[in-house]
């Protein structure tokens, strides 16, 4: 996502093109946003779910700033005709002086928006370890990189594919921002999904009886024997053998689940990390990442570091 990488695109006043229709405000700071275009969606799957598209606003209080624009992930499945489904939080440090989630917040139902038309990325199932894989499918978000899991497994269920080797951990500061909580029990209750909730600050919500920590946090040694129970794998199995793991988020996420996961033997499949590691190209990656700041994953600077990563992919 590159334009989430620079901090939005700036330029001149944008021709809206879209409505929104519904809002699901979780919190102040998180919201469900759907959003219907002025044009019918294409026939058929128009989109391939894990991918996002850009959405824009004017700034009505600075114009001379113009519109902005960033990507968002698609929640919603290809099926669904009525609107396209974002998971969105506000930022609270932008990295511009004109951020789209400033002003997008306080827009009501009814209020017009920009969409660009086409979807764009490679985050997909497809895209990634390919349609017809059949290993464990391991989801890992932070926040509202939980989106593009969503429209996956959304999608899988209308296409009635089975979700009995798909694992979503989701992790959240708060219980109240794990969007999309009662629909995903009703999948694992239902269709096989293994679904696991993690908040990160359990000290302020005495009643959450659920999993404590980080997302990431699943990936610690102490943690993997229970993680490898909950998806009824062999003790000790966890490997590439017999999962893939797709990560969606912000920097600590996915570096340390890449630090973490290596010491099992996952790879993963980022140019600069792959170049920096000199990893063979033979070697097939097992750990494919979205991410949505602009921090480094991880330190390729750190010799240490790097030589531990080696080391642990069995490169040394």
């Amino acid at each position: 996502m590159d334009d989430i990488l620079a901090g939005g695109n700036l330029g001149k006043v944008l021709d809206l093109n879209a409505t929104i229709v519904n809002r699901e405000d979780l919190s102040d700071e998180l919201t469900i946003f759907r959003i219907r275009p002025d044009a019918d969606l294409p026939e058929g799957d128009w989109f391939v779910p894990g991918q996002y598209m850009v959405i824009g606003v004017n700034n009505v209080a600075q114009v001379e700033l113009g519109g902005v624009q960033r990507p968002m992930s698609i929640a919603s499945e290809p099926a669904c005709r009525d609107y396209i489904e974002f998971y969105i939080r506000r930022v609270a440090r932008p990295e511009s002086n004109n951020p789209l989630t400033h002003h997008l917040f306080p827009l009501p139902e009814g209020e017009r928006v920009f969409l660009r038309p086409k979807p764009k990325g490679h985050f997909t199932v497809p895209g990634t370890v390919g349609a017809d894989d059949d290993r464990w499918k391991i989801y890992v978000s932070a926040g509202t990189g939980l989106a593009p899991f969503v429209s996956i497994v959304r999608d899988d269920l209308t296409q009635g594919r089975s979700l009995n080797k798909i694992c979503i951990i989701h992790g959240a500061s708060r219980p109240g921002d794990l969007g999309y909580q009662s629909e995903l029990e009703s999948l694992q209750k239902e269709h096989g999904l293994v679904y696991i909730p993690t908040v990160s600050r359990p000290a302020d919500h005495p009643d959450w009886s659920g999993c404590h920590g980080r997302a990431e946090d699943r990936f610690l040694k102490s943690e993997i024997p229970w993680l490898e129970e909950r998806m009824g794998l062999d003790s000790g199995s966890l490997s590439p053998e017999k999962a893939v793991v797709l990560v969606c988020g912000l920097q600590g996420t996915i570096g340390d689940s890449i630090i973490r996961l290596a010491q099992l033997g996952f790879v993963p499949a980022e140019k600069k990390i792959r170049k920096k590691l000199a990893i063979p190209e033979e070697l097939t990656p097992s750990f494919f990442f979205e991410q949505y700041d602009s921090d480094p994953v991880i330190d390729l600077e750190n010799s240490d570091l790097v030589e531990e990563l080696r080391k642990n992919l069995g490169l040394t």
